[in-house]
């Protein structure tokens, strides 16, 4: 098929690269212009823009697809079909209409639950059992139009925001692949917007943990803010950022918050119902290590986390 590609992150990464080596022609590549980044802040191009450079594909990083020009660039191309993962654009009337089967979208989630910004990172902090990625065809609506296609994968207590978007991402490349090759074939499906939820963005405000909370309620939220931007703490006055942990069993403590054991396979902490075991954490102008590392060099026994 003649394939117009629009992606931005590295989620959007390994769908491309399954199209290019399903034999797709992949007749352009839309990505967001280059951003100012790294301690130079110099512009970087996006990673989609860096493995479509690799294969000497065409790329195009317009600020908008409002404009005429834009649509006529689209046009131009002859897409039968564009596929949008990620790409972090809205697409208006306009485009959506320009490929001759339509846009697909490659979403991560079971939609219609977590339409949105943020969808992986909320099926961790929810407690969800399990996730996946839906092949959609776009319309003017978040994360509305109907679905074509699923794939499901449980989402493990081990499960961080960062292992779960990579398996997503591969997941989403296998969907597509298998979509367009059988696109005629596949009957939309619309959403039950009764069923319907939606995926806020992260805010790092949203990270400070409440250790009245129950330990598991903590632990998805640690999970679901790794690797960005991160559940914290406050450890004498300094943001402490916690990484991994395991919820576990115990009794009610008077001090939530307070470290009650130190061992080597981290540390464990009070909650409002059960213990939190974090494994890993990251000092405040640290790197990230081990929590029992971080136990030997400072007397944590008996303190008191937060605020």
């Amino acid at each position: 098929m003649r394939v117009v590609f629009a992606g931005t992150p590295e989620f959007s990464v390994a769908p491309l690269r399954a199209l290019i080596d399903a034999g797709h022609q992949i007749v352009g590549v839309y990505t967001q212009p280059d951003r100012p980044a790294g301690r130079g802040m110099k512009l970087r191009p996006s990673p989609v823009k860096q493995v479509a450079q690799e294969h000497g594909l065409p790329v195009f990083q317009p600020e908008t697809l409002k404009t005429p020009e834009a649509r006529a660039q689209l046009a131009a191309l002859e897409p039968e079909v564009m596929v949008v993962v990620a790409y972090g654009l809205i697409l208006p009337r306009a485009i959506l209409d320009t490929p001759k089967k339509g846009c697909l979208n490659i979403h991560a989630s079971l939609l219609p639950r977590w339409r949105g910004a943020a969808p992986i990172q909320r099926a961790i902090e929810a407690g969800d059992a399990e996730t996946g990625v839906t092949i959609m065809q776009m319309d003017e609506g978040l994360d509305t139009g109907p679905m074509l296609l699923k794939k499901t994968t449980p989402i493990t207590p081990q499960d961080t925001a960062q292992t779960l978007h990579d398996r997503l991402s591969a997941l989403g490349a296998e969907a597509i692949v298998e979509a367009l090759e059988n696109l005629d074939r596949l009957t939309p499906e619309p959403q039950d917007e009764s069923q319907a939820t939606y995926a806020k963005k992260l805010t790092k405000a949203e990270g400070e943990i409440d250790w009245s909370q129950p330990a598991e309620v903590i632990r998805r939220k640690i999970h679901a803010f790794s690797p960005w931007p991160t559940a914290f703490t406050q450890l004498d006055g300094k943001p402490l950022k916690l990484l991994t942990a395991t919820a576990l069993p115990g009794p009610h403590h008077d001090t939530p918050g307070e470290v009650i054991l130190v061992e080597r396979d981290g540390i464990d902490i009070a909650c409002g119902e059960g213990l939190l075991r974090v494994h890993t954490l990251q000092p405040a102008g640290k790197r990230p290590m081990p929590a029992a590392d971080f136990a030997n060099g400072h007397a944590l026994l008996g303190k008191r986390l937060g605020g």
